[in-house]
């Protein structure tokens, strides 16, 4: 069934955007995979991850070692542009706009965290419906679970890490029991399935 909707989306709209999610652990999911997944990308790649606010803070630095993509941190009113690896920025809500941009917002936390997941997903799914994935690694809340419930709703695709392979299993489990998503996947599963993603882009 996740391989006959992965062809119905790409049959219909090329993907736009992937969008990452995690907390606790979740870096252990998105080095190995930023490491090896195969430029030029043909969607925005996306990534919220919870963290504390710290000055001069390494996370953008350390996902840009390992790839050979594009890193950036996202400031307010950047530019969406395929081929890009954008990451929240600490102690903002990161919301995609209908204009293509990234806006920052820092109303107040939603599942004690900010960035929260949800924000990102649910406003990724009301501009790209059917040209979003929502990906869910590795934490400690439930953070992420709505806003998959928004991609699937809108005709996206939705994974979640195995439980049995995350630090924290509590986020992708409580994905896998209240949103139903379409795939449950392992880090070398996950790498195929973005690779994948991205063949599909290129053969439309």
């Amino acid at each position: 069934m996740a391989e006959n909707r992965l062809m119905q989306s790409t049959a219909n709209t090329p993907y736009k955007a992937v969008v990452i999610g995690g907390s606790t652990g979740s870096l252990d999911v998105l080095l190995p995979v930023l490491s090896v997944l195969k430029p030029p990308l043909t969607f925005s790649l996306v990534v919220v991850v919870h963290r504390k606010n710290t000055p001069n803070s390494p996370l953008a630095t350390l996902l840009s070692v390992k790839t050979t993509l594009p890193v950036r941190e996202v400031d307010d009113k950047d530019v969406m542009k395929p081929g890009c690896v954008y990451l929240a920025p600490a102690d903002y809500h990161l919301l995609v706009e209908h204009d293509g941009t990234f806006s920052l917002d820092d109303s107040e936390k939603i599942n004690f965290s900010r960035p929260a997941i949800d924000v990102t997903f649910e406003s990724a799914a009301d501009v790209y419906g059917a040209g979003v994935v929502g990906i869910l690694l590795s934490g400690a809340n439930a953070d992420g679970t709505r806003g998959l419930k928004a991609i699937k709703q809108a005709g996206g695709i939705t994974v979640a890490q195995q439980p049995a392979t995350a630090q924290v299993a509590y986020m992708p489990q409580q994905a896998i029991d209240n949103a139903a998503v379409d795939r449950v996947l392992d880090v070398p599963e996950l790498i195929q399935f973005i690779n994948q993603l991205n063949e599909a882009n290129q053969a439309l």
